[in-house]
Formats: C-alpha cells, sequence, structure tokens
C-alpha cells in the first residue's frame, strides 16, 4: 500500500517485487468478498466458524498483509536512504506467502487443522523471516534510519510473533501444546496482529505518506516517537495482562495507551492536513484520511465490550464481529483502498517510461487508471461497509447480504483498476 516518488535510482526497488504482491492482494480482496457475500447469513453466529475465520485470515493476510510486505520493499529503500538488500528474498518472500496463505485459509474453511492448514503457516513463517532478515540488513547496511523505519522493524518483528502464536494455535487442536483450548488464546493472537503488526505499521507509514502526498510542511519525530511508545508498550501490557492476570478490566489500561497513540496520530494527520501546500486534496487522499477517523471506531467498540464483561459476564458476539469487521473491512481496507491509486501508478509509470524519459512527453503517473472507476468504487465501498456493519449490529439479514453485494462490487472495481494500472503499455503523447 505504501510507496513513494521522485527517489534516485540507487533508491528504487525494481517493480518486479514489488508488483506481485498488489496484485495477489487485489484477488485477495476478492476472494474475500466473495466469501463474505456466501456467508452473509451466518456471518452474526460467532467468530470462531471456519467460514468467519476463512475470511477474516484471508483478509489480514492475502489483503492487508500481502499489500504491505510488497510496498514495504519498496519504501524502506527510501526512508534509510539506501538500497534494497536482496530482490531474491523479496521474491521468496512472495513466493512461500502467496503459497501458504491459501493452504491456511482453506484448513480454516474446511475446519481440518491438519497438514494444509500446518503447511500453510509454516510457509507464511517463512516469508516473514524472509522479509524481516531483508528488513534488517537493508537496514545495517544504511547509516541512515528514521523513526519511520523503526515503526516497520519492530511491526514486522509483531508480525512474526502473531504467526508463531497462530501456528501454535493450529497444533494445538492436534497436538495438546497449549494449557487451554485454542479459543482461549485467539483474543492474544488477534490483538498482537491488529496492534502490533497492523496499527503500528500503518501509523508510522502513514505519518510518512500523509504529509509527503498532501505536500505538508507538517513534521514532528518527537511525537511519533511518543506514538511508537504508547504502542508498544500498550501491547505489552495486554500480553501480560491477558497471560498472567485473570481481571479483564485491567484490559483498560493498554486500551488508555492505545487510545492515546491513536489520538496522537489523529492530531499529527490533522495538522498535516492544515499545514498542506496542495489545497485540492484529490479523492484518494479523502479515502486515506478517512481511514484514520475510522481507527477510533473500533477503540470505541473495544471498550464498550470490556465494559458489558462485568455486567453479562460474556461476551457480546455481535459486538465482537462488529469489532472485527471494522478494523479489517473499515480502518485497512480503506487505507489501502486510497494510497493504492496514490502509490502503485508511480511504481508502474515508473517501469514504464522510466527509460522514456525525455523521448517525448508521458501520461501523468494518475492518468493511468480511471478516477470514475475510483470514485464509483469509493461510494459502493462507504455504502456496503456502513449496510453490514449495520447489519451486524441488528441482526438483519438483507442488510448482511445487501452490504456484502456492494462491497463485492468494490472489489471488482479495485481489482479492475488495478489490472488496468499493471497491464498499462508506453504511450507518447
Amino acid at each position: 500500500m505504501f510507496a513513494t516518488t521522485g527517489h534516485t535510482e540507487t533508491a528504487t526497488t525494481n517493480y518486479k517485487a514489488v508488483l506481485p504482491f498488489y496484485g495477489y492482494a487485489a484477488l485477495a480482496f476478492l476472494a474475500a468478498c466473495i466469501l463474505l457475500l456466501f456467508s452473509a447469513a451466518d456471518i452474526s453466529g460467532h467468530y470462531f466458524l471456519p467460514h468467519n475465520l476463512a475470511i477474516i485470515h484471508t483478509m489480514a493476510l492475502g489483503w492487508g498483509t500481502m499489500v504491505i510486505l510488497g510496498a514495504s520493499h519498496q519504501l524502506i529503500p527510501v526512508l534509510i536512504e539506501g538500497k534494497l538488500y536482496s530482490h531474491r528474498l523479496a521474491y521468496i518472500s512472495f513466493v512461500l506467502a502467496a503459497t501458504g496463505i491459501p493452504l491456511l485459509t482453506y484448513g480454516f474453511y474446511v475446519f481440518d487443522m491438519g497438514r494444509p492448514a500446518q503447511w500453510g503457516g509454516i510457509g507464511i513463517i517463512a516469508a516473514i523471516i524472509a522479509y524481516g532478515v531483508n528488513l534488517a540488513m537493508s537496514m545495517v547496511k544504511s547509516k541512515h534510519e528514521n523513526v519511520h523505519a523503526f515503526f516497520v522493524f519492530t511491526a514486522a518483528i509483531w508480525l512474526l510473533a502473531t504467526a508463531i502464536v497462530g501456528l501454535l494455535l493450529v497444533y494445538n487442536f492436534t497436538y495438546p501444546l497449549l494449557q487451554q483450548s485454542s479459543l482461549a488464546y485467539l483474543s492474544l493472537h488477534a490483538h498482537i496482529g491488529i496492534v502490533g503488526w497492523f496499527l503500528l505499521l500503518i501509523t508510522g507509514i502513514g505519518s510518512r505518506l500523509i504529509p509527503m502526498f498532501l505536500i505538508s510542511k507538517y513534521n514532528d519525530p518527537k511525537k511519533l516517537w511518543w506514538i511508537y511508545g504508547l504502542i508498544n508498550g500498550g501491547l505489552l501490557a495486554f500480553v501480560f495482562i491477558f497471560l498472567y492476570t485473570e481481571s479483564r478490566l485491567l484490559l483498560l489500561i493498554p486500551l488508555l495507551a492505545l487510545a492515546s497513540a491513536i489520538f496522537l496520530f489523529g492530531i499529527f494527520c490533522y495538522r498535516s492536513y492544515r499545514q498542506r501546500i496542495r489545497k485540492k486534496v484529490d479523492e484518494q487522499m479523502k479515502v486515506s484520511l478517512l481511514s484514520a477517523g475510522m481507527m477510533f471506531l473500533p477503540m470505541a467498540f473495544l471498550v464498550i465490550i470490556i465494559a458489558l464483561l462485568p455486567v453479562s459476564g460474556i461476551e457480546n458476539t455481535r459486538l465482537v464481529i462488529a469489532y472485527g469487521f471494522i478494523i479489517f473491512f473499515g480502518w485497512i481496507t480503506a487505507i489501502i483502498l486510497g494510497m493504492t491509486f496514490k502509490t502503485l501508478p508511480f511504481i508502474v509509470w515508473n517501469k514504464v517510461y522510466h527509460r522514456l524519459a525525455g523521448k517525448g512527453k508521458t501520461p501523468n503517473p494518475k492518468e493511468l487508471f480511471s478516477n470514475i472507476i475510483f470514485k464509483w468504487m469509493a461510494v459502493a465501498y462507504i455504502s456496503g461497509f456502513v449496510l453490514f456493519s449495520a447489519g451486524i449490529l441488528l441482526n438483519f439479514t438483507w442488510l448482511l447480504q445487501t452490504g456484502a453485494a456492494l462491497l463485492l462490487v468494490t472489489a471488482f472495481l479495485y481489482n479492475w483498476n488495478v489490472i488496468k494500472l499493471l497491464m498499462h503499455k508506453p504511450v507518447l503523447l
């Protein structure tokens, strides 16, 4: 989801190490929306149902993580002002993840935690290790580091921890590796990934890209270090409370830390917007900024879920499902939808027109995709997200099915524009 422009050739990653991730992620988003439509009537039953697990892992791994892994290979050299350590490791990371994700998802869909799911989990861990080694070696060989690079590297460590815990939960169905059932540790696995991987990385990279694409003068590294500390401190506190205490009310402590981090990030985005040089904000940035506002929705749901626990003694299933849906189909999806068409056009433009510079007038990167299709995609997305969220909370099947259908339209339109970009041929004006 993340890339940038205007770099020297030495800081540019070969497009072959980036574009496959984008293409794969687009297809995964489409697959997840198809599964969502066919499972809409049963979505509010329980979050641990096979189809729900398949959908959420397709979104988390195939959609969100694959976009981030690919685009990170493009952005990291820019952050450290050096080269990517190894394009081969990038290719290996893609092949391992692209193979492991469908195996794991298939295991969830048929609820068979045997060899396909286990091999899939191992493949995903190997892909993350290849990515992490590439990232670490790139940083070691560079003499330029900044706060954004620390966000990305730390997030990679949390992603590895998420995958290891997840694989343990898969094996725990066959071998009694843990003291309790896998369901008991699901919240730990989910929140290490949501907070440590997605929240940490999106805030770190978003704080670099949002000012850049707004052409904003605002920069506040001190605030970013506070955000970094609050997210990591809050997550470490959550892990300790989850493993070593029985009081769920103590979870309000890490929740407060995370809410503070999100609040500071919101201030950062607002001030970047206020101090922008480019006064006109395009549709892609509007959707990306919308995702920043969506970050507060899961926090509100989490407060309600925790507050209701002492009253009812059990989790409100519909609230928990809505919480997960808002994270993966809301906040994470919104920023990918927006940033894809701020970043991918430049990658494709460099691929197609790099050697043609000076030989004639070339199209602007934003002309490589259809803005009309993007606008219709945004309308379908917002409508589908709102309707499906309402359907979960109200338990209305027709709302769920209508919302899922609109999200499927969103995925088709997104794929249309992505394919249009990836298939672009050189045209001199």
